[in-house]
């Protein structure tokens, strides 16, 4: 066998909780690799963020600012932090940061910082206010949806699409609404969180299924997953699910994949009706919180990422095993003060 290539990676995403983000499944996966020899370099939000403790993944973690910041903070952090690991690979997971990641996308690479990031037109494009137009554009279903920037703004929007509809905030968070009363109850509640727009979406009565997938940039697909969640906790998330034989899905991810010319990791959340269509619902522009799903089923994505990133040609992968189930848990990590109190007071460790 082949010597690995050593590798320095940097990801965000830490947040191993009952919301996860994507972050340490990713890092699992370029872990599983038989490529890579990977060192793992966690940048992370919060003190309390599980994978900055969970050093038999992450070598070593590092504050970075929120994207509130701006790009200039946050280059300027990003600059210290690769003088002292050379990150080659640097794969943001989380969707309010994209922004500020791909906006310094050039910055990064002459800091010799490689990503493989969507294009700021492609990530506005499938934005959850613009997915009507979306959907039109590249002719694929979506349930009807209005941004809305106002409360007041309510009693237009229930003319146009009726009780049941989901609240949903710009970047995360979603409730179904019965009546105004709660429609305005959640809208508050996530507008103080993300702000607006807030956006209000019809229900669709169905089936829940998603996809993982990644494109290479030119139009074609690297690799697919579907999963139809089997636990779903309060939040939304999925705690348990399984992979999918469904090839109208899978052709539904690539046809979508071609016209857009998609570039990196993406999921998508898709309502199968009772009679047998396909609405999307959102699309989410990063790999998902159960992508090791897609490892496990054959379709190990994060090392293909990667591999893009680096300019590494990788060869599509045309099939996984179907029946595949992930199950989330819950794990008590234990740490020491002194490790709390030096990333407080470094913001390293």
């Amino acid at each position: 066998m082949s010597k690995k290539r050593k590798i320095t990676i940097a990801a965000t995403g830490l947040n191993n909780t009952d919301n996860p983000g994507p972050g340490i499944p990713f890092i699992r996966g370029v872990l599983d690799s038989d490529f890579f020899d990977a060192k793992i370099i966690g940048l992370a939000y919060e003190n309390l963020e599980p994978g900055i403790y969970m050093h038999d993944l992450i070598k070593k973690s590092y504050h970075i600012p929120y994207p509130t910041a701006g790009s200039d903070v946050l280059i300027k952090r990003l600059e210290y932090i690769n003088s002292i690991e050379d990150i080659d690979v640097l794969i943001p997971n989380f969707d309010a940061e994209l922004y500020t990641f791909m906006k310094s996308s050039n910055k990064l690479e002459e800091m010799g910082i490689k990503t493989f990031l969507p294009t700021i037109e492609q990530y506005e494009e499938r934005h959850k206010s613009n997915l009507p137009k979306f959907g039109e554009k590249y002719g694929v279903k979506v349930p009807a949806s209005k941004a809305v920037y106002f409360e007041r703004e309510l009693i237009t929007v229930e003319k146009e699409i009726k009780y049941p509809f989901y609240v949903k905030g710009k970047f995360y968070e979603a409730e179904l609404a019965y009546n105004r009363e709660q429609a305005i109850t959640f809208l508050r509640k996530i507008s103080a969180k993300w702000g607006f727009p807030i956006i209000i979406q019809q229900y669709v009565s169905g089936t829940e299924v998603n996809v993982v997938a990644l494109g290479d940039g030119k139009g074609n697909t690297v690799g697919a997953v579907p999963m139809r969640k089997l636990y779903i906790t309060d939040k939304g998330k999925a705690w348990a699910g399984i992979t999918l034989a469904d090839d109208n899905l899978l052709k539904l991810t690539k046809r979508l994949i071609k016209k857009t010319k998609w570039r990196g990791g993406m999921e998508l959340e898709i309502i199968r009706s009772k009679n047998n269509e396909y609405f999307l619902v959102e699309i989410n522009p990063r790999l998902p919180a159960w992508v090791y799903l897609s490892v496990g089923a054959g379709q190990n994505l994060p090392e293909a990422l990667v591999k893009l990133a680096l300019g590494i040609e990788v060869e599509p992968f045309t099939e996984y095993e179907v029946g595949k189930i992930f199950i989330r848990y819950s794990f008590d990590l234990i740490t020491n003060i002194e490790e709390f109190e030096k990333l407080s007071l470094y913001a390293e460790l």
